[in-house]
């Protein structure tokens, strides 16, 4: 009742102001406190009794009666106070329960008197109050609390916070002026609770802040008394993020979280968790400072609640808000680990506990199936404890996918039934090739590796990581615990890049792929790389090729790249040019030569060269092949013999003149040597002589025929010279005449082949060969020729036939004095079958011939056989056949 009617007249008077000794100053701890005030004037003669001096140590034994006595004595106290009354103001927290007054006495000098704060609890206005920096060290912030009690009327509460900073760090300063203070107001949301935000700049958080609030309320100001602090000693952090609950490998829960991102300091850990099953019921709540807790003896079906909070572990500081409440509940079956991620040719083991219809099931009849298909043998099982089984898989094979299940599942199960909850077994291959190879400038190593020979696991993530020695590489590399990684990218062709640059040439990389991924990393057998080791070389330069024309070789010259400075052997591959060049494989391993001489075939032919080099000790790489050269045609010397020529004579009776048409062939390579750049046909005649002319590299050349013989030559030129042996014509009118040709047939064998067979009269002149033509009658079709020795009766034309066409066949003999009457025919010549038979010769007998001298082997053989049974058997014997006694069937045999 007397609290109330403090509290109204505290209510009801306007602009009181209390008067707080600034020489004072309270230090802010990192918990709650309390702001109490109550008039002192009045009080200090009720506090103090008769006898007691004021600064004494014992007023607070006789504190809390005399309050009592005086306030139930007058009823009236608080309505008798004047507007000058003083109040006074002390700060106290739960740990502390005396607070210090600063008052005059009645002759006016100042005082501090130590009380109980249980009067200034009871009687006086009160706020609870709290103060801490936020985690990210930019922000102090006080959060107060009105414990006004005043049923009757509300007033608008203003508070305002002024503080000062100073911007020197000592251990003493003096006692700022009132005008030095900065002025916050304070957010007041609500009417009974405000909160202050005082910025601090980071270089300051050691520094002590010196603060004092004023307060508003109902027209009544009130002044808290002086108040330091350092920034940095009431940290309050976030709550812990993260908070994650897992059936570790071991059978533990653990608890885990992560600690606040901005905070500079290491934390310590306030967990408290609950656990319900229908076994077993436990609280607990335990300090930590890692950011995690195991709990013991976690059993299926049970249900765990845990919130977490954090404080400076170091120094002082505020607790931070505890996290949100996390509830996790064991299955009826529980694995650890429930996955394992593990490489080829490792041994793993599984652990369950199996709880069945409220009752968990003994270790011992406990069996173990693998995805529900194959049992697994007792001989992997292993009792751990009274409700712990064990299974272990050694030398494992890599998993094979069964559609989307990249996994084989494990079944715990009891003697009579399987839980549906599986654990799950992920194998896979890790072997993982890594190439590496040094560019001819010995400035980079790009390593490559492919993904294709493992299998692929859903959110993993591959990572090439590796460690350089000093010198060299190991005989056997490890995986070193220090480890840097590479970023690697994947390149159209399936293979992922690393490029190493700079590089250490002697130095030794030891390389591993990491597949990360949530199950666990997994790295596959390292390989150690000397950069110095995996050199390719520059391909040589300048290469150049030609054909000798002496000895007719293929030679071939380079230059050496300047890197790698070491011995070289080189690789020279040779072709044809064309578009696919079937090449020919050719090594030098003399470090010291830059050429090679190479035989080839045909010495008139482009030739394309490429070379290509590498260490000689055969470490590092092939380079790449060079550019290709080519070789240039050049003529090796004169054709050896001038092209075969026919020719064709138009008559022209009425001019009587006679125009001779002459045709060659082109030179074949190897005759021309290696080239004709042109032809010169020499005339002589009896009247005119001998001249020339040029014809170019045309094929064919007309000229008047007016004496009575006439020789012409064609001669085939390069560029170093005219051929020397070469045909010779000779057109003649009495040569014209002389006929030696009796007959001429001609026989189609198909429609490619034509067999022509003749026969000649004596003849007293010398002859060199004969031209026989061919063309399609009743058409001006193209005459064909060619050139038959002389010593031939028959001969065999290749060409297109129509079979339905009539063709006309001559036959020319040529002499040394000229051409000779021709023998013609315009069709092919009728005759019989065994006609043609005799006169095509071997080209129909011959198969015949040979299969019946096949046949008659055979038959000879057998007949022998059987000759010499039928003797033997039809012998009689000498002993009881009088007539065959004597002779001897032994030499009969032989005969036979």
């Amino acid at each position: 009742m007397i609290c109330q009617k403090f509290c109204v007249a505290l209510l009801h008077w306007e602009f009181i102001y209390l008067i707080t000794a600034f020489n004072l100053a309270y230090p802010i701890t990192p918990w709650r406190f309390k702001l109490s005030c109550m008039p002192p004037n009045t009080t200090y003669d009720f506090l103090l009794p008769t006898g007691i001096s004021k600064n004494t140590s014992n007023v607070n034994e006789h504190y809390e009666a005399v309050v009592e006595a005086k306030f139930n004595s007058s009823s009236t106290y608080f309505s008798n106070l004047s507007s000058k009354t003083t109040f006074h103001c002390c700060l106290w927290s739960e740990e502390d329960k005396n607070c210090s007054v600063h008052a005059d006495d009645m002759e006016g000098k100042a005082f501090v008197a130590t009380v109980n704060s249980l009067v200034f609890q009871q009687i006086g206005a009160n706020w609870n109050i709290q103060c801490w920096t936020k985690e990210d060290l930019e922000l102090f912030i006080c959060y107060m609390e009105s414990l006004f009690k005043n049923p009757f009327k509300a007033y608008d509460l203003k508070v305002h916070l002024l503080y000062v900073l100073p911007e020197v760090l000592e251990e003493s300063l003096p006692v700022p002026q009132k005008g030095s203070f900065l002025t916050v107001q304070c957010n007041c949301s609500v009417r009974d609770s405000c909160e202050c935000h005082v910025p601090v700049p980071t270089a300051k958080l050691n520094h002590t802040l010196l603060m004092y609030f004023k307060i508003t309320s109902g027209g009544v100001i009130f002044q808290s008394p002086m108040m330091s602090v350092q920034p940095i000693n009431v940290v309050k952090p976030d709550p812990p993020l993260g908070l994650h609950m897992e059936i570790t490998d071991t059978g533990n829960l653990k608890i885990s979280w992560s600690s606040p991102t901005l905070v500079p300091f290491q934390l310590q850990y306030q967990v408290k968790y609950s656990e319900n099953s229908s076994t077993n019921m436990r609280k607990a709540d335990e300090i930590v400072s890692a950011t995690s807790l195991l709990v013991d003896s976690v059993l299926p079906g049970s249900s765990y609640e845990v919130q977490v909070r954090g404080r400076r572990l170091d120094g002082p500081g505020l607790w931070s808000d505890w996290s949100a409440p996390l509830i996790f509940t064991t299955q009826d079956v529980i694995y650890f680990p429930p996955k394992i991620l593990t490489s080829v040719g490792s041994n793993v083991s599984f652990h369950c506990i199996y709880k069945n219809e409220n009752k968990i099931v003994s270790s011992k009849k406990i069996i173990w199936w693998m995805n529900l298909a194959e049992k697994i043998p007792q001989s992997q099982y292993h009792v751990v404890g009274d409700h712990v089984s064990k299974v272990t898989f050694r030398s494992l094979k890599a998993t094979k996918p069964r559609g989307k299940f990249t996994y084989d599942a494990i079944y715990c199960c009891n003697e009579h039934e399987c839980h549906h909850r599986y654990a799950e077994l992920y194998v896979i291959d890790v072997n993982i090739n890594i190439s590496c190879e040094t560019d001819g400038y010995l400035t980079q190593m790009t390593c490559r590796w492919s993904t294709n020979a493992i299998q692929s696991l859903v959110g993993s993530t591959l990572q090439l990581r590796y460690h350089r020695s000093s010198l060299y590489c190991s005989d056997v590399p490890s995986i070193h615990p220090i480890s840097e990684s590479k970023d690697c990218h994947l390149q159209r062709d399936g293979f992922y890049e690393c490029v190493f640059q700079p590089i250490f040439l002697l130095s030794g990389y030891t390389m591993w792929i990491r597949i990360n991924h949530s199950l666990g990393s997994l790295d596959s057998p390292p390989t150690c790389v000397v950069p110095d080791s995996v050199v390719k070389p520059l391909p040589p330069s300048s290469v150049k090729v030609e054909i000798t024309v002496k000895i007719g070789l293929l030679k071939i010259s380079w230059e050496k790249p300047v890197f790698p400075e070491n011995n070289l052997k080189f690789q020279i591959r040779y072709g044809l040019s064309g578009k696919e060049v079937q090449w020919k494989m050719y090594e030098v391993h003399d470090a010291k030569s830059n050429s090679a001489s190479v035989l080839v075939p045909d010495l008139c032919a482009v030739y394309a060269v490429q070379v290509r080099c590498k260490r000689l000790d055969g470490l590092g790489y092939w380079s790449n092949w060079s550019s290709p050269a080519y070789t240039v045609v050049t003529d090796i010397k004169v054709p050896t013999r001038g092209p075969e020529v026919w020719r064709i004579i138009n008559e022209d009776t009425t001019k009587k003149e006679r125009n001779v048409t002459l045709l060659w062939k082109p030179l074949m390579k190897n005759d021309s040597l290696c080239s004709v750049r042109k032809y010169v046909v020499k005339h002589h005649t009896s009247r005119n002589g001998t001249w020339s002319e040029d014809v170019g590299n045309h094929t064919q050349f007309t000229f008047l025929w007016t004496e009575q013989a006439h020789s012409v030559t064609v001669l085939a030129v390069n560029s170093i010279g005219a051929s020397f042996v070469n045909f010779n014509l000779t057109f003649s009118w009495p040569m014209s005449k002389v006929n030696t040709v009796q007959s001429l047939s001609a026989y189609p064998l198909n429609s490619s082949c034509v067999f022509l067979s003749w026969k000649l009269s004596p003849s007293d002149y010398s002859l060199m060969y004969f031209i026989t033509e061919w063309k399609i009658l009743n058409e001006d079709s193209e005459t064909k020729w060619l050139r038959i020795p002389s010593s031939f009766k028959k001969y065999y034309i290749h060409d297109h036939f129509i079979p339905i066409e009539k063709y006309q066949f001559s036959l020319y003999p040529v002499f040394m004095e000229g051409v000779g009457k021709p023998k013609i025919i315009n069709s092919f010549t009728p005759d019989d079958i065994e006609k043609r038979q005799n006169d095509a010769g071997l080209y129909v007998i011959v198969p015949i011939i040979i299969s019946s001298s096949i046949l008659l082997l055979g038959t000879l053989l057998i007949s022998h056989q059987r000759m010499k049974k039928m003797f033997w058997e039809d012998v009689p014997n000498p002993k009881n056949c009088s007539w065959a006694q004597g002779l001897n069937f032994q030499k009969r045999m032989d005969i036979l």
